[in-house]
């Protein structure tokens, strides 16, 4: 076992799906982690319909955090954010949460908030793409919220956070299986479309000529789903999504997850995401570059920042 010596950026982000902990040490990239840990969590089962998190869901935190702590301290590593998500954040009993999972762990988890989380996706995807790039219009469709952000720098000069994630919409908008009816598909879309016009407001007009790049699981699979294939350059198109739309509305899920890119875990939640990205595009352009790194990714740079006094430096390698 190597045992890190000296400072590291380090940061357990616990979301819905699980709790992953990477470490970067000073010149790293997110491509290069020196550890990462990762502990399976399910806590789209563990959330009423109130939006309250189980007691079994706030033990399976604890268990998560404390795995993936002694993890890091193993190797010598003792500081550690940890980085709550919106599936604990936006909890009814998020408080309750952070309080039973410091008593259980020693760890008081973290949060941001929707629009930091939008600035820090933001860093991530600029530091990807590099300064020349040009304006970036960057998507992150979570299971809790949609961030929004856009600059020209390093870093976003519009951040917006809307709660239109994939999980959200599904449950406040969609039944769990079909049949799912057109008018329950136009009804999200439409207050989708609402939303986000409201949230660009008067920037609108600013964002056209941005490039517009999505950072998230939602967005990569389902541009793995509309037809691009890793190790390409991934895109996903206005017209095949909205085509895979009613298919994917009368699909159960346990048949959404045998499709490209659909994981099981997701496979519910599909049709919520595939309909919140179609609005995105409708409003932002016809196209979307898929980008790998996002909020955690932002949010490890800008700590490997702060250690080094370095700006931008840790950008991925030319290809």
């Amino acid at each position: 076992m190597r045992r890190i010596e000296g400072p590291v950026a380090a940061v357990l982000d616990v979301g819905s799906f699980s709790a992953r902990l990477v470490v970067l040490e000073p010149g790293g990239s997110p491509l290069e982690p020196v550890l990462t840990h990762q502990t399976r969590l399910r806590l789209d089962r563990e959330l009423d319909d109130d939006g309250r998190l189980s007691p079994g869901g706030i033990a399976a935190i604890s268990t998560a955090v404390s795995s993936g702590v002694e993890m890091a301290r193993e190797h010598g590593v003792k500081d550690v954010f940890p980085l709550a998500t919106s599936s604990i954040r936006d909890a009814v009993n998020a408080r309750e949460a952070v309080r039973v999972v410091s008593r259980d762990t020693g760890v008081e988890l973290r949060f941001l908030s929707g629009r930091r989380e939008a600035e820090l996706t933001y860093v991530g995807a600029r530091r990807w793409y590099g300064a020349a790039e040009g304006p970036l219009l960057v998507l992150d469709i979570g299971g809790g919220t949609v961030e929004l952000s856009a600059g020209a720098g390093g870093q976003a000069t519009f951040a917006r956070s809307l709660p239109l994630g994939a999980r959200s919409v599904t449950r406040d908008w969609l039944p769990a299986e079909p049949p799912v009816r057109s008018k329950q598909v136009r009804a999200l879309r439409d207050h989708v479309l609402e939303e986000v016009a409201g949230a660009l407001g008067d920037v609108k007009a600013e964002l056209a000529e941005h490039r517009v790049v999505g950072c998230s699981k939602v967005l990569r699979q389902l541009a793995r789903l509309a037809g691009d294939r890793p190790g390409k350059t991934r895109e996903l198109q206005l017209d095949d999504i909205r085509a895979w739309i009613p298919r994917l509305a009368a699909m159960p899920s346990a048949r959404r997850a045998q499709l490209p890119g659909i994981s099981r875990r997701r496979a519910q939640q599909a049709l919520g995401g595939a309909v919140v990205a179609e609005a995105l595009l409708t409003v932002a352009g016809d196209r979307m570059t898929i980008c790998p790194w996002s909020t955690r990714d932002g949010l490890l740079l800008t700590l490997l920042d702060q250690l080094t006094g370095a700006t931008g430096k840790h950008s991925r390698p030319a290809a």
